[in-house]
């Protein structure tokens, strides 16, 4: 009888395991500190807009890639980090426009979308944007100081602004590499 109850009791334990084929790969975590804040950015660059300048969320938005702040270049880490708070963005139920999928938009090798002054009115009226997300960041030692604009289409002028702190760790650092480096 105790043979029974314990086979029994092991048995229902077991049933209450999750077994390997229905856990995700080791390899995926939602929630990395990059994903996780940089969507933590998004949610407080949202929290800033002005009750005044508020976003049509059917209206689409631009995405540009991150630029480092002493040389205005991008890299893997600025071109992620757009991507991530784009996604952000569309979680948050904003249009954005994906620049990668349309053939007539220049997209420099190694740099991403980055919007010159000459190409942003053409881009944005081409996908009748209402604003545009840029940002710069900084290296120091230890941290990625990191700057998010808002900007609006029509008059340049700033909607809502955010910075943030990013550790850098070393997916930050590899990511940070550029060739030539």
């Amino acid at each position: 009888m105790r043979r029974l109850l314990l086979s029994l009791a092991l048995l229902l334990a077991a049933g209450c395991t999750t077994w390997p084929g229905n856990r995700p790969p080791v390899a995926y975590q939602a929630d990395t500190r990059l994903v996780v804040t940089s969507h933590a950015a998004i949610e407080e660059l949202l929290k800033t807009i002005p009750s005044g300048k508020s976003l049509d969320r059917s209206q689409p938005i631009i995405v540009a890639s991150l630029v480092n702040i002493d040389d205005l270049t991008s890299s893997r880490l600025g071109r992620i980090l757009s991507e991530q708070l784009g996604t952000g963005l569309t979680g948050s139920g904003y249009a954005v426009v994906e620049l990668k999928l349309r053939g007539t938009i220049f997209i420099k090798q190694g740099e991403g979308e980055l919007l010159l002054s000459r190409e942003l009115k053409e881009i944005t009226r081409k996908h009748q944007a209402q604003a545009v997300l840029v940002g710069t960041y900084a290296q120091s030692l230890k941290n990625l100081f990191i700057s998010l604009k808002l900007v609006g289409v029509g008059d340049n002028q700033v909607i809502a602004a955010h910075d943030f702190v990013l550790p850098i760790d070393s997916d930050v650092r590899s990511l940070l590499w550029t060739r030539g480096s």
